[in-house]
């Protein structure tokens, strides 16, 4: 089965639900007044799935398997603000651990996509 569109991409769709995820989180009181974490936080969630988009609508595998690693290193770089947003007290342990969750399942269907991709351009 061949995909047409990004939005078919299980990796988009769950990364959509991480950046709403985010989104929601960064809301609340203490985490919306920190202006400088907040906005990081939400551009890492934001960067994951507009990267994954932008890579499938370059058309080639190259382009797309650069902009999925990207997309992987956004991950990485939004688990480490969740810690950050845990130890300074801004979210609960059970927000943390609902967005860590989410955040991990998307890095590694981003991995995966990553890797298959990459097969195919060989």
């Amino acid at each position: 089965m061949s995909i047409s569109r990004f939005e078919d991409l299980i990796a988009w769709q769950k990364a959509r639900l991480l950046a709403r995820l985010i989104y929601s989180l960064t809301a609340t009181e203490r985490l919306a007044k920190d202006f400088g974490l907040k906005d990081q936080i939400q551009r890492a969630a934001v960067s994951v799935m507009s990267n994954i988009a932008e890579g499938f609508e370059r058309g080639g595998r190259p382009e797309f398997h650069q902009f999925l690693v990207i997309a992987k290193a956004s991950c990485g770089e939004l688990r480490s603000q969740l810690y950050l947003a845990l130890d300074i007290g801004y979210i609960t342990a059970e927000q943390f651990d609902e967005a860590l969750s989410l955040s991990e399942e998307v890095a590694r269907l981003v991995g995966g996509l990553r890797s298959a991709v990459n097969k195919q351009r060989k």
